[in-house]
């Protein structure tokens, strides 16, 4: 049951556009393989916030999440452009190449960049 729920967790939600803070989130089933996916929205003061409301949510359906770090995004949809960097001062910076992949499969005819300065 929770492997066919990990199965439709999104890999990526995010606001769609401004800029944001983001999480890089590790979800299993229990016992199980994980994947990690992506959760940005303007509606966040912490990257905490984020989090656990994801892992709020995910836990209804029988899944476990571990935060595996975050940063900032500015996505700016009319330019099909967003980039990812910065940090979060609780969870320390999440892999932004890993974010970056995630947000390329999610936006194939965006450009995606990334950088650890800022933020």
């Amino acid at each position: 049951m929770a492997a066919a729920a990990l199965s439709r967790v999104p890999e990526v939600e995010i606001d769609g556009g401004g800029v944001f803070k983001y999480v890089l989130v590790r979800v299993r089933a229990a016992g199980g393989p994980g994947k990690d996916v992506v959760r940005g929205h303007g509606w966040a003061e912490y990257h905490a916030d984020l989090f656990e409301r994801t892992a709020e949510e995910l836990a209804q359906e029988g899944l476990v999440c571990e935060c595996l770090g975050g940063g900032r995004l500015s996505h700016r949809p009319e330019e099909r452009k967003i980039h990812v960097y910065g940090y979060s001062v609780g969870f320390g910076r999440a892999d932004h190449a890993v974010t970056t992949e995630k947000l390329k499969a999610k936006y194939p005819d965006y450009e995606i960049t990334w950088a650890n300065e800022g933020y």
